[in-house]
């Protein structure tokens, strides 16, 4: 099968990459910068890369019309300042446009646990994505997912940080917040499971792992792990 992969420079994409090429099926990377994307160490002619702005419309005339599903795994949780939300947006609807002129069946979203209807600016902007993504014309299969951990993720890493230079820390009171952690490995088994499987189609699923912890529970059990005492005080 002929599959699109967006954000193919992103943390979970680069881990999707090798799965999809390994299943057999033919991968299109989109990239804003082509030069900076490594695929040397992919020895395989199943792999193609295009540069794609997803705010500029016209960029997105080179996606081709014969792919089979695609992967929307762009995100600007690294925007700290100006109006993320309204790129995402825009991102997605210049990506619904386009992909509505293709031959596409199944759009596969990972997105972020939605589970309160007061939701943080990030939160709000991946469900309004979902939305914008849903209107299409073809079929939208979204995962939702909390914390993602594994080497090299933002949450993990801010973990890692945050346990072995503290010994002491005061902290927020967010930190008493629930969450339900999943490890990078099992989402990208999720993303290759539901991978045009019909009876998913059109559907959303919550992922995550077996436990539901708070982040200073998270916090402690790192440190458990890494035999440090640590002290966190939520204030």
């Amino acid at each position: 099968m002929k599959i699109l992969l967006t954000g193919a420079t992103g943390y979970i994409a680069k881990r999707l990459l090798p799965v999809l090429l390994a299943d057999g099926h033919e991968v299109i990377c989109c990239v804003r910068d082509v030069i900076r994307f490594d695929t040397s160490r992919l020895k395989t002619d199943r792999l193609s890369v295009i540069r794609v702005d997803f705010l500029d419309r016209r960029s997105l005339d080179v996606i081709p019309e014969d792919i089979d599903a695609a992967y929307y795994l762009i995100h600007s949780m690294s925007s700290s300042v100006g109006d993320f939300d309204i790129m995402e947006r825009e991102s997605a609807v210049n990506f619904r446009e386009r992909l509505n002129e293709t031959r596409v069946r199944q759009v596969i979203y990972l997105s972020g646990i939605v589970n309160t209807v007061r939701l943080s600016k990030h939160l709000a902007s991946r469900k309004t994505v979902e939305d914008e993504l849903s209107k299409g014309s073809y079929h939208l299969t979204t995962l939702r997912a909390g914390i993602i951990l594994g080497s090299g993720s933002a949450s993990f890493e801010i973990i890692r940080d945050l346990v072995e230079k503290l010994p002491l820390m005061v902290t927020p009171k967010w930190l008493n917040n629930r969450t339900q952690p999943i490890a990078v490995q099992n989402v990208i088994e999720y993303l290759k499971g539901v991978l045009l499987k019909e009876n998913l189609f059109d559907t959303s699923f919550d992922i995550g792992g077996p436990d539901v912890l708070t982040y200073k529970e998270m916090l402690l059990r790192f440190a458990a792990v890494r035999n440090l005492r640590r002290k966190i005080f939520v204030v």
